[in-house]
């Protein structure tokens, strides 16, 4: 496999798999020299942890499986645009590409809400696209918060307040 639809199709896998042990689903993979060395989906909610976003998770497996924390030659691709947290530890873990899927308007960083991945201020900027399965990321988003609100479980954000999650129109 050697494709941007492929890869991102490995991270719904990994998002899927989130969502069925109630996190929010968002899903990463890094690849490196054409294999996957690292997939990962949100565990926030299972271990407690707020920085326990796929992205995190993928970074810290994919600088143990190359054993540096420099990851040159990294492709990471991930179902929804990174928030600055993840946005901040791609840039400083040096990443050469960043793959996502759906826009979010609300906290995405490359350049939806703020635009992290390609300022010119920091000394690295990697490489990025959006949009990648957008609408099948945006769905998987929009049935996990509708499964939430039908449980009456307010323990999550709503999409009602997030036009990417409940507006296609706003996707890229």
């Amino acid at each position: 496999m050697n494709s941007d639809t492929g890869y991102m199709r490995i991270a719904l896998e990994e998002a899927r798999s989130g969502a069925l042990e109630g996190e929010i689903p968002v899903g990463a993979v890094a690849v490196f020299e054409g294999r996957v060395i690292a997939r990962a989906h949100n565990r926030v909610e299972s271990l407690r942890d707020a920085s326990a976003h796929a992205e995190m998770t993928v970074l810290k497996a994919a600088s143990s499986v190359l054993d540096r924390w420099r990851l040159t030659g990294v492709t990471l691709y991930v179902t929804i645009e990174p928030c600055p947290m993840c946005a901040m530890a791609l840039v400083l873990s040096r990443v050469d590409r960043v793959v996502f899927g759906a826009p979010e308007p609300r906290t995405g960083a490359a350049g939806s809400f703020i635009h992290i991945l390609g300022n010119p201020a920091l000394n690295h900027r990697p490489e990025f696209l959006g949009g990648v399965l957008s609408d099948e990321a945006s769905a998987l988003l929009r049935e996990f918060f509708r499964n939430k609100r039908a449980a009456g479980s307010a323990s999550h954000a709503s999409p009602d307040t997030n036009p990417s999650l409940t507006e296609p129109e706003n996707h890229v």
